[in-house]
């Protein structure tokens, strides 16, 4: 009786130790599974993050493009009016007040019975000024497009 008193307590170990590992066999299975789905979600958001950089980094490279192209007809448009400007071919004038008794404008303000017409009174600048002034306008310009720039760039990021 005795032996086999002891026979059932190893049957009943060697039960338990099978129990315990088989059981041991199916946790790890099931951590493998769980582990595989969080690897598969993290690998499935990080594409999507990939995704939305790369719209972003093209969204932002448009924008640079658009800038950098208004920047330069800007550019361009500056240069043209400096050439008419040191050719003569145009010139830069600004408004005369003709109430303004310190000025000394004798141009009439009504016209005469001849016909002539007078226009509002106006001053030419000299050369040197209106460059002057066109390069004030092109860095004005300039700084406008950048500020466009820079909150295409922050809209853009914010989102």
């Amino acid at each position: 009786m005795r032996f086999l008193g002891a026979l059932r307590l190893v049957g009943v170990c060697l039960l338990v130790v099978v129990t315990w590992q088989v059981q041991a066999w199916r946790y790890g299975s099931q951590l493998e599974r769980q582990a595989d789905v969080q690897a598969q979600a993290v690998l499935l958001q990080h594409l999507a993050e990939q995704k939305e950089q790369l719209a972003l980094e093209k969204q932002l490279s448009a924008n640079d493009q658009q800038h950098v192209q208004e920047l330069n007809d800007a550019q361009h448009n500056q240069a043209a009016l400096r050439d008419r400007l040191a050719t003569a071919d145009v010139r830069l004038s600004v408004l005369l007040d003709a109430t303004d008794r310190s000025l000394n404008c004798s141009v009439p303000t009504a016209a005469t019975a001849s016909g002539v017409v007078h226009a509002t009174p106006r001053a030419q600048l000299d050369p040197a000024h209106a460059q002057r002034i066109i390069a004030i306008t092109d860095d004005g310009d300039n700084a406008l497009i950048a500020l466009r720039a820079c909150q295409a760039y922050v809209r853009a990021v914010g989102r």
